[in-house]
């Protein structure tokens, strides 16, 4: 179709060392020279990222795709953070490409936490209900001039057909290990599921690894560089990737959900979830094993309910 926005290849991604981070502050921020950089473990994929000093960190895109988010970033995290009920990333300094790093970069504030993991979650449900009223906020914020989906959110926010290819790839590479006829049964209704048009903000990728505890409360959200405005269905997926059977419930009430957007949301999490499964085909490690927990929870929450109904409103 001609309207569905083109993925276009994976990002080729770059290398950054802590020498090369170090050269960037020395050269930009001498203000921050004496402070020591670090590597943050597990700083993620779009990104790479270091410790600076106790209380900073240095987020460099690690691709020419990535580094699209960085405007956004500075423009929309100061306002948003004044609107949120939890800490969020805001940048402190912007820095320019150097020391033979190409793109812009920034340095933010530090925040204090742990990322979301089952075991580490205090109170299941209470950890849902926090994490709807947070998005509850951030879909409450006013979206004039707000980023639209495009390249730098990989497209968050709008229609999930963006993504047909994707889950036609990962069907076809599943056929025979899951119950593909289900799968695509839940997508088709996810598809089915019209959207109302009404714009609303969306982190883009509510993970547990962008939700950081303290004394096992939700604390803070980080990475928000998929974030932007448009069909907000996408912060639903969350509801069976990391939460258990009576927290989706609190989440769901909490929000207020129409089945239409709670189909979406479901229909975000299968192709997220049908795409690691499709990668770690035969792995036995936590994430190819989670993967499939998951797909197991997609499949029994869908087959528990009817077919969610689609309101008339013409999809966006």
């Amino acid at each position: 179709m001609s309207d569905i926005p083109d993925l276009g290849p994976m990002p080729q991604r770059i290398t950054v060392d802590t020498e090369q981070a170090r050269q960037l502050i020395a050269g930009q921020f001498p203000r921050w020279a004496h402070l020591p950089i670090e590597p943050v473990a597990n700083g993620g994929w779009d990104n790479w990222t270091f410790h600076l000093g106790d209380g900073m960190l240095m987020r460099l895109p690690s691709a020419s795709e990535y580094a699209l988010a960085v405007e956004k970033e500075h423009r929309w995290l100061p306002p948003l953070a004044s609107r949120l009920p939890l800490p969020i990333p805001v940048p402190l300094a912007k820095g320019e490409p150097g020391a033979g790093y190409p793109f812009s970069w920034s340095i933010y504030q530090w925040l204090d936490g742990e990322p979301a993991s089952t075991d580490r979650i205090a109170d299941p449900v209470g950890f849902a209900v926090d994490l709807a009223g947070f998005v509850a906020a951030l879909q409450s914020v006013d979206t004039a001039d707000g980023p639209r989906p495009g390249k730098h959110n990989w497209f968050r926010g709008a229609t999930l057909r963006t993504y047909e290819g994707h889950f036609e790839s990962a069907l076809a590479k599943l056929d025979g290990h899951v119950d593909v006829h289900l799968a695509r049964e839940i997508w088709k209704a996810a598809l089915d599921a019209r959207w109302d048009g009404v714009d609303g903000w969306f982190h883009g990728d509510l993970a547990q690894g962008n939700l950081l505890l303290n004394d096992g409360r939700l604390a803070a959200v980080i990475d928000f560089g998929t974030c932007g405005v448009g069909d907000p269905a996408c912060d639903l997926a969350i509801a069976w990737t990391s939460l258990t059977a009576d927290g989706r419930q609190a989440f769901r009430e909490r929000l207020s959900v129409d089945d239409a957007r709670w189909a979406r949301g479901r229909g975000w999490a299968l192709w997220k979830t049908m795409v690691t499964c499709s990668h770690a085909l035969g792995d036995t490690g936590e994430p190819a094993l989670n993967a499939r927990r998951v797909l197991t929870e997609i499949f029994a929450e869908y087959s528990a309910g009817s077919p969610p109904a689609a309101p008339a409103a013409a999809d966006r």
